[in-house]
This record gives structure tokens, sequence and C-alpha cells, in this order.
């Protein structure tokens, strides 16, 4: 009766990432009742969340608690965001560790492709790496985005066990993330091909000790919770893992066998039998899970975990972390492969510091409390709690980051995706802004910087419109200059950006819905792009277009040399139709509205002549899967 209760240790289990699209909504649901129930956490995984399960139903919620953000950023909206208690950013998975989440254009379903913000039938593939995560200052950012966006949210990041992930959890300490996942070899690879799953990190127990001892050494360990995941099944694994530093614990697929997955290891091909890992109306039938069964495992789960705190004599979970002298080599199940192995790096246990402690009690410093966007909300209440109309002008230096994701993130909480009225907020700038300039902005909301950005403009904003621009004094040619910096509009979903200057390498990466015109790109523009309109007055980097499967991009090739600097395997480069010189027009008039843009004027002072100046960037399975939607049009379907 000493013991910590059940309810208490539940509430430190959650269920791995599996995103809808790998398994079907009615098991997704069933987890995320399951885990409400407890108190637990279930995770989106990566492909976005139904806004309808954000608010209960009927006394049922089926939100989950854990959104997360991986390097596609499907789905990611402020919105989403704001309906998170942990955002996960998942670096990389245990089970193909160095590869982005994949889904096959056959489980793309219209409600799928709708949640991604991408087309139906068309496959979906993450980039391996972040492209706004380069170093450990880069994550930094991107924590900083997302606490900015939803500052109640706790951030988690994802690992892989590896040699040398101490190191790095370290590092996500410092950039002052709550949580720090060690994902294991063993965990479910989803939807993926098996070309990705011959290369995997290491076993869940060498990872989490590494961790765990590297933190406390470090005096990092009370700022971070540490979760281990990667086949976790029983009680004694997560004893064994608290025991070696884990204070929070993982499950995936044997969540998915207490609703009766059968193991048939053919979750890619859209074939499950038990109507769990499956798109398939028909055989989703078959699924018989039930929230009580994912309650009743857990609750066994957390009864066993109790039954051995008591045989060791630990009366909480807190007193049991980091106790690896209560583990042992059983020697009577040596056998030659592992004789001669030395565990006892993996078993030390490491003294806390004076003053610290094997678990988490501190909290993050992320300084939230004299940023910019505490004045812009302070300005723009009035449109918040009413939708008035407000304008309002303030200076902006490079050191104030992520400007207007705190104040979008309020305005989403209350109205949800559509926010406020077109127009409802203008707010001009003048200066140089920090990174993340209008990240996560929303409809109703107008940036307009007079002066310069850095990288990331623009990352997942879903309305709303972001205009930069030079000073009218400045003697500088727009065309010719850098006026913002690499990997913008980054996840984008929705809005408008209109950059009177060049940008850096990466410009429109995954976009999936954004328009914005620009004077120049780097390298990579329009890469991983499923959406949108990209237009671009002047020169292009190489290796355009690369991974494109969605959206439009219209280039200026004033010296028809652009065919050399696209990369041809997604996409084709065409002749432009009237109706495209139609939109193309459009949205160029706009640009010289906003920015007054010199190179604007010029091409539409001689329109007729300038427009055949520009080709048209068209993913061929885009242009595939619209035809079929336009012959389904005519038929009726």
């Amino acid at each position: 009766n000493e013991v910590e209760p059940i309810s208490n240790i539940v509430k430190r289990f959650c269920t791995g990432a599996m995103s809808l699209g790998s398994i079907s909504t009615e098991a997704h649901e069933t987890l995320a009742v399951a885990m409400n129930e407890l108190g637990g956490k279930s995770n989106t995984g990566e492909g976005g969340e139904d806004i309808r399960r954000f608010t209960p139903q009927n006394g049922v919620n089926k939100c989950s608690a854990i959104k997360q953000v991986a390097s596609g950023r499907f789905g990611v909206t402020p919105y989403y965001l704001a309906n998170a208690k942990e955002i996960q950013i998942k670096v990389a998975q245990g089970a193909k560790p160095g590869e982005g989440g994949q889904l096959p254009g056959h489980k793309v379903d219209n409600y799928i492709a709708s949640l991604r913000h991408s087309i139906p039938g068309v496959s979906l593939i993450s980039p391996p790496p972040h492209h706004d995560i380069y170093s450990i200052e880069d994550l930094a950012q991107l924590i900083y985005d997302l606490k900015n966006s939803n500052p109640s949210a706790d951030i988690n990041v994802k690992l892989v066990s590896e040699v040398g992930v101490g190191t790095v959890a370290a590092g996500v300490a410092k950039a002052h993330a709550e949580v720090v996942t060690i994902s294991g070899h063993d965990g479910g690879t989803g939807a993926s091909p098996m070309s990705s799953i011959h290369q995997a990190g290491g076993p869940w127990e060498l990872g989490i000790a590494e961790t765990h001892q590297t933190l406390v050494l470090n005096k990092l360990r009370s700022r971070i919770r540490v979760q281990a995941d990667g086949q976790m099944r029983t009680g004694r694994d997560v004893v064994i893992a608290a025991l070696l530093g884990a204070e929070e614990y993982g499950f995936a697929t044997v969540a998915l066998m207490a609703m009766g997955c059968v193991l048939m290891r053919k979750c890619h091909m859209n074939t499950c039998p038990v109507g769990i890992a499956t798109q398939d109306k028909r055989l989703i039938e078959y699924f018989k899970g039930q929230p009580a069964h994912v309650v009743n495992y857990f609750t066994f789960l957390a009864t066993e975990v109790r039954e051995i705190m008591a045989e060791l004599g630990f009366r909480t979970m807190n007193e049991m972390i980091g106790h690896a002298e209560c583990l042992d080599v059983d020697e009577n199940r040596h056998n030659w492969k592992s004789a001669h192995l030395d565990f006892a790096r993996i078993l030390y246990k490491a003294e806390p510091p004076k003053g610290t402690t094997p678990y988490c009690v501190d909290e993050q410093d992320h300084s939230l409390g004299k940023i910019l966007d505490r004045d812009l909300i302070k300005a723009c209440q009035s449109a918040i709690d009413n939708k008035e109309k407000v304008t309002a002008s303030f200076e902006i230096k490079n050191d104030n980051r992520t400007t207007g994701a705190m104040l979008c993130g309020q305005i989403a909480k209350k109205y949800g995706d559509d926010a406020l009225p077109d127009d409802t907020i203008n707010i001009n700038f003048k200066g140089t802004s920090g990174q993340s300039f209008g990240a996560f902005l929303v409809n109703g909301v107008n940036f307009s910087l007079v002066g310069e950005a850095n990288d990331y403009l623009g990352k997942g904003m879903s309305g709303g419109t972001i205009v930069v621009k030079k000073a009218d004094d400045c003697p500088i040619e727009a065309e010719t200059n850098w006026i913002a910096g690499n990997t913008l509009l980054y996840g984008a979903t929705g809005g408008k950006v209109f950059l009177s200057g060049r940008t850096g390498e990466r410009f429109g990466v995954r976009n999936s819905g954004t328009k914005a015109v620009v004077e120049g790109v780097g390298d990579h523009g329009c890469e991983y792009m499923t959406g949108g309109t990209v237009i671009v007055l002047g020169h292009t980097g190489r290796n355009f277009a690369a991974g494109m499967s969605g959206g439009v991009a219209y280039v200026l090739d004033a010296d028809h040399l652009f065919s050399r600097r696209c990369n041809p395997g997604m996409v084709d480069i065409e002749q432009l139709e009237e109706d495209d010189f139609v939109d193309l027009k459009q949205l160029i008039e706009e640009h010289v509205q906003h920015t007054d843009s010199v190179k604007g004027k010029k091409l539409l002072s001689d329109w007729e002549n300038e427009k055949d100046q520009f080709v048209k960037v068209m993913p061929r399975e885009y242009r595939r899967i619209l035809a079929q939607m336009e012959e389904q049009k005519k038929a009726g379907v």
C-alpha cells in the first residue's frame, strides 16, 4: 500500500508515433480515447490530426496529447500546435534512422490528403533531415518557434539510440527541450517499404544508459525528462528503463496488439487483415479494437511495474530512476556470443552532483517574458477579442526571433483554422528581423517589413500575407539584392508572400499551399513542394524542384538556361497556357502593389512580350492526378 498508485504510473506511459495513414482513423482514435482516459498521452505521429478531434464530443476526448512535427511538416498548422500538450520534434526513428516518413500513394485517400494538405494518390515522402536543423543552434531555434506558438506545451525531441546519443541529448537539454526520447532499433516502421528498414539504430537500453549518465555528469538531468521507446512490452521492460535512467515510456506495436494486431508485417501494403494498418474501407470493417482493450493492457502493465517496485524496495517511480546497481548480469544465460561482453559501463550508476537530481524537477527557461510578440498581442488585443481591425507599427531587430508566432498561436487557439477575417491585423515593421519572421502566421494577419529578413521566414504559415521590401532611399537594386535568408515557407499551408529581392537556398521547401513571388532564389528551390504556387522573377540556383510532387512554379527563363538548373526527376518544364498567364499576371500585379517592385513593373509594362519568357514547372504525378480528378468531376463522381 506504500507503493505509488497505478493511476500515477500510467501517466508516464504514452503511445509511440503512429500517423493517420500508417494506421486507420478508427485505430488512431481508439488509442487517443484510451490514453486520455488513463491520463497518459497518445502521439499523432507525422501527418496531422482531424480538427474535429480537438473538441470533446459527447464526453469522449479523441484529441492526441502529443503532436508530432517531422521533417515533412505534413499537417503542422498553428491550430494543430495550439491543441497540443506536448510537441514532439522527430529528428529520427530508431527502426530506420536517416530516413523521413514515407506514405505510398495508394494509402493517400481524400481524407488523409486533406489532413496533410496534399493531393490524393500522390506518395508523400518526408526529407531525411529537417531542413531547418543543421546544428544544435538550429534545433534550439525550432524549439523556440514551437514554444512561442504554444507556450503551454512541452517540447520533446526524438533521437535514435546510437553511439554518442548522450552528447546530442545534452545539446537538446541545453536547447531547452522539456523531454528527450531515445528510440530503439526494435520499433516499428509503419508504412515504410522494406528497403528502408535494412539499417537500424541500437537497443534503447544502450541509448538510455548513455543519455542518463551524460546528463547526470553534466548537471543537466534535472532539467529534462528522458523517455524510452522501441518495442517495450512488459512491466519488466519499464523497470529496466527506469533503473537505467528513463522516467517516461513509449509503446506502439504492443498497443496495436491490444487492439487486435496480428503482426502480419504488411503495413506498407494497405492489406492489413484486422483493419489497423490500412485505409481500405472493406478491411477496416474487421477492426474490433476498443479503448477498454488498451486501458486494460496499460493497467495490467502498471500493476506489474508496481509489484516489481515493491519487490525492489522503491515506493515511487522517481526513487527508482537511475539505480543501475539494482541490475545484474545473469551468469547462467551466457553463451559463446555473450560470454566476453562487459556490461560495466551500461550498469554504471552515475552519482548526481551536489544540488542536482537524477530525474527532472526543474522547468526550462525559454525567455518568453519580454519578447516582441508581447507588445504585438497588447496592440492587437481588440482584434483577438472582438475581431476589430488593427494597424500598428514596430521597429524590429535581428534578435527579435519568431515574431508573430505567439500572437497567431492565441488567435488559432480561439478561432481555429479560419482565424480572423482578411486584413483584420496589419502590422508594419522596419529594420532587420530575426529568424522565423512570420512563422505560423494565420489568416487575417498581414506583416509588412521594410528592411530584410533572416532564415525560416513564413515557416508553417497557414494564412495572411508577408511582404518584405527595401527602403525607398536604399540605392541597391532589389533584383540583385538578397533580402531574406534560407529555408523560407518550410511546411507552409496557406497565405501569400511577396519578396522584393532574392533569397537563399531551399525557398519554398515542402510548401503545401502558399502563393509566393520572389525575384531570385538559391539552390534547391521548391524542394519537396506538394502544393501552392511559386513565381520566380529572376535567377534560380541548382537542383530546382527536387522531389517536387505537387503545386506549380513559374520561372522567368530570360537566359534560357533554366533547364540546366532544374531537377527533372519528378517534373516537366512546359510552356504556359492562357489560364496560366491569367494567374501569373494577377500575382505579379499584387507583388508590384505590395512592394513597388521595379522588376515587376518592367514585366507588366511590356507583358505581351515578356510573358513568353516564363516557363512552367509541373510535377508529372500531380498532373496525372489532376487529370483524373477532372475526369471524375465530368462523370459526376
